[in-house]
């Protein structure tokens, strides 16, 4: 492989950090056993139909199918993309703000014990990182990012600009949908703490989602000051109880 062509010629010491794509669960994640579970649980309707998310897409996309597109990460994407890439960079994106804004009660949290989530919010800035298909495999590619983050019915698909140490580009980003009925903008540090010291569903707890979070960032070196804090006083909390 030529220094050119290599994905991580930007950042090569990511090439360790960031999970080989074609390995990732999420590439063909059999969705069939939680759609069980949650109606065993009396929750339906929980997602979008296959029919309803291939519409937001071809929406999203009818007039991008045609050159390279960029993918802006600022959560789990980061180290987990799932989708196949030709390069990456480091990215800012001014007018957003990684935020705890997305309250669930399905997935790290239940009606019971409601957790909280991370979506990129509006205001403010957000460093991330932006991942570049190639045209060929757009479809392919997008196919599977929409299977992940257009599921349920929490983002809004949305072109931003970023800026980037090559320069400008602008990306495809899975914004906050602030229509959304889980969408919680104003909880303020300590019930936002509390959500996540206690929020546990069916994948896990919202503490654990705060976890991995925290141990990427490290490894990735995204820093997040809000973030630093929201981490700290959730631990406190549950440490509490």
């Amino acid at each position: 492989m030529s220094a050119a062509s290599d994905p991580f010629r930007h950042l090569p010491a990511l090439k360790a950090k960031i999970a080989d794509p074609k390995g990732s669960r999420f590439r063909d994640f059999d969705y069939g056993p939680m759609d069980r579970q949650l109606a065993e649980a009396g929750i339906t309707r929980w997602r979008r139909t296959d029919e309803e998310r291939e519409a937001t897409r071809h929406a999203a996309l009818s007039s991008r199918m045609d050159d390279d597109l960029w993918i802006f990460a600022y959560g789990s994407l980061m180290w987990d993309p799932a989708f196949c890439f030709n390069e990456v960079r480091s990215a800012l994106a001014p007018g957003f703000h990684r935020s705890f804004c997305l309250k669930s009660e399905i997935g790290r949290g239940s009606q019971g014990r409601p957790g909280l989530m991370a979506a990129l919010d509006t205001g403010g800035e957000c460093h991330g990182l932006v991942f570049r298909i190639g045209q060929s495999a757009v479809d392919e590619e997008t196919h599977i990012i929409w299977r992940r983050e257009m599921l349920a019915h929490a983002y809004a698909p949305a072109f931003i600009a970023l800026e980037t140490p090559q320069g400008p580009v602008e990306a495809l980003a899975f914004i906050m949908d602030q229509t959304a009925k889980d969408y919680a903008p104003e909880l303020g540090l300590e019930e936002s703490a509390r959500l996540i010291a206690t929020g546990e569903g069916l994948f896990g707890t919202s503490l654990d989602y705060l976890d991995n979070l925290a141990e990427h960032f490290l490894l990735l070196g995204i820093e997040d000051e809000l973030f630093s804090r929201l981490h700290k006083r959730s631990r406190e909390i549950a440490g509490e109880l």
